[in-house]
């Protein structure tokens, strides 16, 4: 690809990440758990439709990962376009938390496709510099997703009707649509990439194929492991926290800040992780990111206090940084090149594994022990996926 084009690539793709992200986030944090409760469900229902987002990328992000080695990848990116648009004005139709779960399964399904495609036009194009591009475009997400939560933390607040409790809620949903406009637009200006082999045919043996190498893959399946355990625990991290500090009175505002204010310690700190995963033992890394993500949530609910909770926020963040970026990169890097979008899309599956169990089974935790068993639950899986990733990786690439 030439240089010109990578780099209106690198440009598109970071300004869809942002505004995508930021309209999927703001649609679910902090304003779910908050909006669910409202209407009346309780810690297990919130778990429950939480984890009906996720749910769709382990569906649908391996075989989406297929079609983009095989039938392009712009196709693919037009239709996330059009349900990104779509989906908020269906939250807007919500009387009774039971309809959210459709609703949330359908939003899901863009992020799906998004995040294993961008992924796989990014590393195709930058072979030489692709961690510190991922970098760039998993910043631009985070920045979008670290904005989120202040402007809909923000719009409760300034819409709050104790006469009409979920009142306030309609409006962060009028917001996510706006916002999700731009993502659709700038999805028709990325260029096709003309020498990518295509295959409008796509048998089960392809599916099979893919599939049968993606577990078979030692280094891949556990890097993936190490994936489902991140996002297990920022699954529950961003899910139950709101409603831990409303038990202390803490108002919307300040919770929309702390997830403001650990989000963009990702966000700062992936382009120079991204960096450094291009020069470093990316296995190292991975670990340290993982168990210090995994500490961090773990202790979490022996604090309440704003500035305790902050501090902990920005560990999580950094250690989520520290290894995700890595994971990406040397999932590239043991993955054979033909399978490359089947490859990332099946870590993008396994993740949302993580991200789907995590809600429910912390869910289950907190409702019959208490919160500080819910969250050191992620540490404890934290623990076992770095073993795992240690002893399956051991020697050299």
């Amino acid at each position: 690809m030439r240089k010109e084009t990578s780099s209106r690539l690198i440009y598109y793709l970071s300004l869809i990440g942002f505004f995508a992200i930021f309209s999927t986030t703001i649609s679910k944090t902090p304003v779910l758990p908050l909006y669910v409760s409202a209407l009346g469900g309780k810690e297990i229902i919130i778990g429950l439709i939480s984890a009906f987002s996720p749910l769709a990328g382990i569906l649908f992000s391996f075989p989406v990962g297929i079609l983009s080695d095989r039938i392009g990848r712009k196709k693919l990116l037009i239709i996330s376009g059009i349900i990104f648009v779509v989906s908020p004005l269906l939250y807007l139709m919500v009387k009774s938390p039971a309809l959210l779960i459709p609703i949330r399964f359908f939003h899901g399904c863009a992020t799906a496709i998004l995040g294993p495609v961008a992924s796989a036009m990014i590393v195709s194009a930058y072979s030489k510099s692709k961690g510190e591009k991922l970098g760039i475009y998993s910043s631009s997400t985070l920045i979008g997703r670290t904005l989120a939560p202040m402007l809909g933390g923000f719009i409760i607040s300034y819409f709050a009707n104790p006469a009409i409790p979920i009142a306030a809620y309609k409006y962060v949903y009028i917001a996510a649509f706006i916002l999700s406009i731009p993502v659709f637009i700038l999805i028709l200006f990325i260029t096709t990439d003309k020498k990518q082999k295509t295959k409008t045919k796509i048998t089960k043996n392809d599916f099979y194929t893919d599939l049968k190498y993606f577990f078979a893959n030692k280094r891949l399946f556990s890097t993936s492991i190490v994936e489902m355990a991140t996002y297990f625990a920022y699954g529950a991290f961003e899910t139950y926290l709101p409603l831990y500090l409303t038990k202390f009175n803490v108002p919307a505002y300040q919770i929309g800040l702390i997830f403001s204010v650990q989000i963009l310690s990702i966000a700062l700190s992936k382009p120079l992780f991204g960096k450094l995963s291009d020069r470093i033992d990316k296995r190292k890394q991975i670990m340290g990111g993982i168990l210090l993500l995994g500490i961090a949530i773990g202790i979490i609910g022996f604090f309440h206090s704003i500035l305790s909770v902050i501090i902990l926020g920005i560990l999580f963040g950094l250690g989520l940084s520290f290894s995700t970026i890595a994971t990406s990169t040397y999932a590239v890097e043991v993955t054979k090149k033909d399978k490359l979008g089947a490859s990332l899309g099946g870590l993008s599956s396994i993740m949302d594994v993580g991200q789907t169990i995590g809600p429910l089974l912390t869910g289950i935790a907190i409702t019959y022990l208490s919160f500080k068993i819910g969250f050191i639950l992620s540490l404890i899986l934290a623990i076992i996926a770095a073993i795992i990733f240690y002893f399956c990786n051991r020697t050299s690439v």
